[in-house]
């Protein structure tokens, strides 16, 4: 079985994120920074102060895709998607 079965991952064009109130909203189809930290869960395990530098860190050194858009960066969902299921195998 793959590992985004084992572990119920279900990263779709219907994702959703949590909201910061026990909830969730519908993830769109282009995420901003900010939904990106939070479909990536990156309060939850990482320790750096600023979340926006191990955004930079990933883009940097691991090849995050992002496109820019009036100089705002801003992550396709499928891209993104695509990119976390490359790194599962």
């Amino acid at each position: 079985m793959r590992a985004d079965k084992e572990n119920n991952y279900n990263f779709n064009s219907t994702a959703v994120l949590p909201d910061g109130q026990g909830g969730f909203t519908p993830c769109p189809a282009l995420l901003t920074e900010d939904e990106l930290i939070r479909l990536l869960r990156i309060p939850e395990i990482s320790k750096a102060r600023n979340y926006h530098n191990v955004i930079a860190h990933l883009k940097r050194y691991h090849g995050l895709p992002c496109i820019h858009i009036c100089r705002q960066p801003l992550y396709p969902l499928e891209v993104v998607v695509q990119w976390v299921r490359e790194r599962m195998q």
